[in-house]
């Protein structure tokens, strides 16, 4: 057997649904919809072994988690350094906003984020080695079996960035994270492989048809 990370985005909240950045100064409940999600997620992998399940601190990444977690033995390992990526004074405000109010910096982050924060923000290489901790110490409890990991969009997507060698300061235009989405990364003797991104198999075609990011 092999060491395998599943990781899942929270469901939906009011800001995924508006397409507003919503980062870690954001603590989002999920909505209804989101909920639902959560709930599908947890039917879906009710026959899955979980060894250990790990969540960010953040509203709608716990209640994400609740469903499955209120049906097994164990308890969240709940870190901080799986929050969302902190989006500073862009917290809120929709994509047109933010090129609008904060130009020069929105343009630099567009074009490099790993390096260029949101104002007041935080870079993504900052996230890569928050997040990354979390990782190596699973990897230093478990050699095998299933691990749950629920966080968020851009630190999913840069955490699998981080993990397969993409240069992060890609992290927004290499993989796709829709909302209740499950990507899974398998430890093997080559190092980390890639075996499902951003699957919504799970979800109904309601769920999977819901606008938003």
């Amino acid at each position: 057997m092999s060491l395998k990370l599943y990781f899942l985005r929270h469901g939906q909240t009011a800001a995924s649904r508006a397409n507003v950045f919503c980062g870690s100064g954001t603590n989002a409940p999920l909505t209804s919809d989101g909920e639902a999600m959560a709930q599908a997620f947890a039917d879906a992998y009710q026959n899955t072994v979980w060894l250990a399940l790990y969540c960010s601190p953040l509203q709608r990444a716990v209640s994400t988690l609740a469903p499955t977690e209120g049906v097994l033995p164990l308890q969240a390992q709940v870190r901080d350094d799986l929050k969302e990526i902190g989006y500073g004074d862009w917290e809120g405000k929709t994509p047109a906003e933010v090129e609008r109010d904060y130009h020069d910096d929105y343009i630099r982050w567009s074009a490099d984020p790993a390096w260029h924060a949101p104002t007041n923000g935080e870079p993504a290489i900052a996230i890569a080695h928050r997040s990354l901790r979390v990782i190596e110490e699973i990897k230093g409890r478990f050699d095998d079996g299933n691990v749950l990991i629920v966080s968020h969009k851009a630190t999913i997507r840069i955490l699998l960035c981080s993990l397969l060698g993409i240069d992060v300061g890609r992290f927004r235009y290499r993989f796709g994270c829709p909302v209740g989405s499950v990507s899974i990364i398998e430890f093997g003797e080559h190092g980390p492989l890639l075996h499902v991104l951003a699957d919504r198999s799970h979800f109904d075609a309601r769920l999977r048809d819901l606008p938003g990011t």
